[in-house]
């Protein structure tokens, strides 16, 4: 049981990380472009409009994204509750990867709508 509270922690970090960057995003952006800190892109980098528009953007969604990531990792991984830890480990390793691949998805509508505004 230790093991898979442990494999539930580690599989609600990518989503809580979403939804903390989420906020910060939305409310407190990286106020100058910056090559450190920020959604760094090249079509957000290009003005200062962009890199506000950006950040706003992908901060939105990832505060929905992360809230319903949230919910599921944690749904999905009561399935494998009482497991031995080797299903455990794979039932996780599997979702961390697809919290992965979900996390990098907002990329695409951002870059999008920085195109139809910006150009």
């Amino acid at each position: 049981m230790g093991f898979w509270i442990f494999m539930l922690c580690m599989n609600m970090m990518i989503p809580g990380i979403m939804i903390l960057f989420g906020w910060i995003f939305t409310h407190k952006p990286p106020r100058d472009i910056n090559g450190v800190y920020g959604y760094r892109t090249s079509r957000s980098m290009a003005s200062q409009e962009a890199w506000d528009f950006a950040h706003q953007y992908i901060g939105r969604l990832w505060l929905r994204v992360g809230a319903v990531m949230l919910v599921l990792s944690v749904a999905a991984m009561l399935l494998c509750m009482g497991k031995e830890s080797g299903t455990v480990s794979l039932w996780g390793g599997i979702l961390c990867g697809v919290e992965t691949i979900v996390r990098i998805l907002p990329i695409i509508p951002t870059e999008r709508a920085l195109k139809k505004t910006f150009g």
